[in-house]
């Protein structure tokens, strides 16, 4: 399993226009990707309504994962973008 710990950059958090960004990116990526915030469940990163539940807001640090061919890539690809201004 492979992990990146990234700062959520967009000022709005992963909410609306951010969320459906980043989950469209996860879902098309060769594996599953889970996104958590630190002490909870960790929701499916392509799915929009996972990513609203998971609440997390500009400046939180989440935890994104992976295992199986192409997860590292996959894992570099969807951080950048959590990590970046998305509004």
């Amino acid at each position: 399993m492979f992990e990146r710990r990234v700062t959520v950059a967009s000022k709005v958090g992963l909410h609306a226009r951010p969320a459906a960004l980043l989950a469209k990116t996860a879902a098309a990526q060769p594996v599953t990707i889970t996104i958590r915030k630190d002490g909870a469940e960790p929701v499916e990163a392509g799915s929009i309504l996972g990513l609203m539940t998971l609440g997390a807001e500009h400046g939180d640090e989440v935890v994104l994962a992976a295992e199986g061919d192409g997860a590292e890539a996959a894992l570099d690809e969807v951080a950048e973008l959590v990590g970046s201004e998305l509004d």
